[in-house]
């Protein structure tokens, strides 16, 4: 379990409007035509020793945000501080000394290894490109490193292609910690491991954030890990922030209905659950294209409660709760913002909810009770208003709210996780 970070007056890391559109060029001129809204407008901040959770569909925008952080991109608009300092704009040679504070682990440990350069070689760059030299030479470091992230000291000449998928991604941890950074930015840093590896790689961040005194900005789809090694969550999708808070608000009480969509599809691996029916929200189509992101709130074309102002007016990311953040019109476990509006009967077309109840023999528990009820029926009483959802007896079919996360008990961990974990 991750840290709870020590108050600070001024966050390490300041995130405020921050855009980042790739031009789409064409013609013999190469005249701009339209761009990528990968990042458009995005506003946080990072505080020392805590560990913050980037989550969201592939597209979303997660990894070049990373990449901005890190300043290996150059922002479109807005302003990046750290340390109360603007580092928005600065050149190579500006940022140079930054480097030392802000390092990335990078999502795939295959591309990531120069395949020519031993392992010694890769985690003694950083020394070679700042000029330092470690106390007891450079090869001691590297020595001690490899030993700091659980490998073998005797393996400083072998090559990348010598080492497993979790191995080699403890080599980008070595490279990326080589200087002492205050600030890790991980771009998926366990995707594509093996579950056990994750567990294995998981755990070793925990253990390095409590020994080194790391700060984190994790970027993953894997709401398990998520949940996992953060403080605190942040939910994208297209290019936006739609929902910011503790790990706990978030999968107790998730306010935005994209959020509450994604809790709904966390497997369980729980046991004393089987038998027991629950409900998953299938969201319809795909994600609008970035180049041409719906007006309004970019999520009313999937969403069950969409209303004509979400059609036509953005909804700004304010805190509805203490720490909790939602931009949403009409967000669940909260008032709406815009009350009086009704949900169009084509809302019920973007999504479909689905009853899912597993068998259990007699013996090991009483089966479920299964309300019998039509697809059609069940999409309706999801949709319906929420007013109407108050009068409605929930004794016969599960409401909205019964859809979204797991209780803390019941958390969806890495397999191993948390009974590799000492601190879980």
């Amino acid at each position: 379990m991750p840290t709870q970070s020590t108050s600070s007056p001024e966050p390490l890391l300041k995130v405020d409007n921050l855009v980042k559109h790739f031009p789409i060029k064409k013609g013999l001129l190469q005249r701009q035509v339209a761009a990528v809204k990968a990042v458009d407008g995005i506003s946080f901040d990072v505080r020392a020793g805590e560990t913050l959770g980037v989550v969201g569909e592939s597209g979303c925008g997660k990894s070049t945000m990373g990449r901005l952080i890190t300043r290996l991109l150059e922002p479109t608009g807005g302003t990046l501080e750290f340390e109360g300092k603007d580092i928005t704009h600065l050149g190579v040679s500006a940022m140079r000394p930054m480097r030392r504070d802000v390092q990335m682990i990078f999502q795939d440990p295959y591309s990531s290894l120069n395949p020519r350069h031993t392992v010694g070689t890769i985690v003694s760059a950083p020394f070679k490109l700042q000029g330092v030299t470690p106390e007891g030479g450079v090869k001691k470091a590297v020595q001690d490193l490899l030993s700091l992230v659980g490998l073998n000291p005797e393996h400083y000449n072998r090559y990348p292609h010598e080492f497993s998928g979790g191995q080699r991604q403890r080599i980008g941890i070595a490279r990326a910690l080589a200087l002492r950074p205050k600030l890790v930015v991980a771009d998926e840093p366990v995707s594509a491991l093996d579950v056990s590896i994750q567990a294995q790689v998981v755990n070793l961040l925990d253990d390095l954030q409590d020994e080194l005194g790391l700060t984190y900005v994790i970027i993953a789809h894997d709401l398990s890990v998520i949940r996992h090694v953060s403080d605190r969550i942040a939910v994208m999708y297209l290019g936006k922030i739609v929902e910011l808070t503790d790990r706990k608000s978030l999968y107790e009480a998730p306010m935005h209905p994209y959020t509450k969509a994604l809790m709904s599809a966390v497997p369980v691996p729980d046991p004393r659950r089987r038998g027991v029916k629950s409900e998953r929200i299938l969201l319809q189509g795909d994600v609008p294209s970035p180049i041409s992101p719906p007006s309004g709130c970019r999520f009313h074309t999937r969403c069950w409660k969409a209303t004509q102002v979400c059609k036509t007016q953005e909804p700004p990311l304010i805190a509805l709760k203490t720490g909790h953040q939602v931009a949403c019109h009409h967000p669940e476990n909260a008032p709406d913002q815009v009350p009086g509006e009704t949900v169009p009967a084509a809302a019920r077309e973007v999504v479909q909810v689905v009853s899912v109840t597993k068998a259990v023999p007699a013996e090991v528990a009483e089966p479920a009770e299964v309300t019998e009820s039509s697809e059609a029926t069940e999409v309706a009483e999801v949709v319906e208003s929420a007013e109407a959802a108050e009068a409605t007896d929930s004794s016969e079919t599960a409401d909205g709210d019964d859809i979204a996360a797991p209780s803390s008990d019941d958390a969806a961990t890495p397999s191993g996780t948390a009974e590799d974990s000492p601190k879980e």
